[in-house]
C-alpha cells in the first residue's frame, strides 16, 4: 500500500532536495535520500533521473503527504483524482466478479498473478539483470491460482511444486553462467505473487466464499486507511526507518483499530457461524501481517531502487504496488478462517 499514508506532517521546504555536493547512497542505507524507493514524494524511478544524480533522487522534489508539493490534485507524488478514479473502477470489478459468477472473480486473481508476475520479473531483469523465465511462471502462476479453487491447498503445492520444477528447466535451456542466480530469484517469484494469491481463490471456494473474500478485501483497505487517518495526523515515532522512513508507530496503532473494529463488524453480520470477537482478532492479523507485507516490498524496491513496481495503474504504480498488503495476509486470514468457521 502508499507508504506516504504513514509519515508525520513535515516542512515542506527543501523536502527532497539533496545538498550539492551530494553523493549517491546504496539503496537500504541508512544515510539514504528520502527521494528513494515510494517514500520519496513526486520522486520518479531511478531510471528517470537526470544524468548525474544520486539514483532515484530528483532535485526540487515535492512535499510530503498532505503538504502543497505539486498541487493540482496531487499529493506525495501521486495524482489522487486518478487514483480514487482507478480504485474505484478495480472496487466495481471485484464486487461484479465476486457476486455473479465467481468463476469470474477467479479470471481475475489470475490475470492479476500472471501482471504481477511480469511486473516482477521485468524489475529483476532491468535492475539486477536477474533472468527469471517469465512464460512458464506466469502460465504457472495462473494453474496455481485455479488448482487452489479446485483442489484446495494441497492443489496449490502441488501446482507450485511443478511450476518451480518446469520454470527451473527452461532455464536450463540457456547459458549456465548465473544460473543459480537465476533460479533462486525464479522460486522465490513463484512462491511470493501466485501461491500466496492462491489462497484468496481457497477463500472464495467456501460456500460463503464471496463475503470471506470481500471482508479479507475491506479489512486490508482499513488498515491502510487508518494508517493515512493517524499516522499522517499524529505519527511521529519511526515504525522501520531504514526500510520506509514514512511509517509510523501510530500509523500501525490507526492500522490495527480500523481493521479490528472493521473485523468484529465484519464477522457479526456478514460471515456466517462467526461472533464479533473472532473479527478482532482477524482484524489485528490483518493489519499487522499487511504492515508487514508493505516493508517487504519496500526492502525489495529499495534493493532494486526503484520507486514502484509498474506504471499500469494510474495514481496506484503497478499490480504489484496493490498486491503488497494483500499477498502475505491471505494465507494468514484462510488459516483463521479455517480455525473461526472451517472449510464453509
Amino acid at each position: 500500500m502508499n507508504e506516504p499514508s504513514w509519515r508525520p506532517p513535515q516542512p515542506a521546504a527543501g523536502y527532497g532536495e539533496p545538498p550539492a555536493n551530494a553523493r549517491p547512497h546504496a539503496a537500504g542505507h541508512e544515510g539514504e535520500s528520502r527521494g528513494h524507493g515510494r517514500d520519496g514524494a513526486g520522486t520518479p524511478p531511478a531510471s528517470a533521473a537526470p544524468a548525474g544524480s544520486a539514483p532515484g533522487v530528483t532535485p526540487g522534489g515535492g512535499g510530503p503527504q498532505g503538504q502543497g508539493g505539486s498541487g493540482g490534485g496531487k499529493r506525495a507524488g501521486r495524482d489522487l483524482r486518478a487514483a480514487v478514479g482507478v480504485g474505484l473502477a478495480l472496487g466495481a470489478v471485484i464486487i461484479a466478479s465476486l457476486f455473479i459468477y465467481k468463476p469470474v472473480f477467479l479470471g481475475v486473481i489470475a490475470v492479476a498473478v500472471m501482471v504481477g508476475v511480469w511486473e516482477l520479473c521485468s524489475r529483476l531483469a532491468e535492475r539486477k539483470q536477474i533472468q527469471v523465465p517469465m512464460v512458464p511462471l506466469a502460465i504457472g502462476g495462473a494453474a496455481i491460482v485455479v488448482a487452489g479453487y479446485l483442489r484446495g491447498a494441497a492443489g496449490a503445492w502441488v501446482a507450485l511444486g511443478l511450476t518451480v520444477l518446469v520454470v527451473l528447466l527452461w532455464r536450463m535451456a540457456f547459458s549456465p553462467e548465473t544460473y543459480l542466480r537465476d533460479a533462486t530469484a525464479s522460486v522465490f517469484a513463484a512462491f511470493y505473487v501466485p501461491f500466496l494469491a492462491a489462497f484468496v481463490a481457497l477463500m472464495l471456494a467456501a460456500d460463503d466464499g464471496a463475503w470471506r473474500v470481500l471482508t479479507f478485501l475491506v479489512l486490508v483497505v482499513l488498515s491502510d486507511t487508518g494508517a493515512y487517518a493517524v499516522g499522517w495526523r499524529l505519527g511521529r515515532r519511526k515504525l522501520a526507518p531504514r526500510i520506509s522512513p514514512g511509517k509510523t508507530l501510530e500509523g500501525l496503532a490507526g492500522a490495527i483499530s480500523f481493521a479490528m473494529v472493521g473485523g468484529a463488524l465484519c464477522f457479526a453480520f456478514l460471515i456466517e457461524d462467526a461472533v464479533w470477537w473472532q473479527g478482532l482478532l482477524m482484524g489485528l492479523a490483518v493489519a499487522i501481517c499487511a504492515t508487514l507485507g508493505d516493508l517487504g516490498e519496500s526492502m525489495i524496491k529499495r534493493d532494486l531502487g526503484i520507486k514502484d513496481m509498474g506504471t499500469l495503474l494510474p495514481g496506484h504504480g503497478g499490480i504489484m504496488d496493490r498486491l503488497d498488503s494483500l499477498l502475505p495476509t491471505a494465507p494468514v486470514a484462510w488459516l483463521l478462517y479455517l480455525a473461526f468457521t472451517g472449510a464453509g
